[in-house]
């Protein structure tokens, strides 16, 4: 599975580059987005939702950082 690491990268900047990384995968491809708490964690996945991909979920990682797991949905 890939992880496409956004921490420390604010909004809505993490949000395009996200949706970037995710026209690269294949459909149906699950990715791990890392996410800094806050905004990041807020809106990132929402607004990827919201785009038509799947949410598998969003947990909190020892570090602090939160792990979404989303699935790429044609668009």
């Amino acid at each position: 599975m890939q992880t496409i690491d956004l921490r420390g990268i604010s909004c809505p900047t993490n949000f395009v580059k996200a949706k970037l990384a995710l026209e690269d995968l294949d459909d149906g491809t699950a990715a791990n987005i890392l996410l800094d708490d806050g905004e990041p964690v807020k809106n990132v996945p929402r607004s990827l939702k919201a785009d038509g991909h799947k949410l598998l979920g969003l947990k909190q990682s020892d570090e602090g950082h939160y792990i979404l797991e989303i699935q790429k949905v044609e668009e």
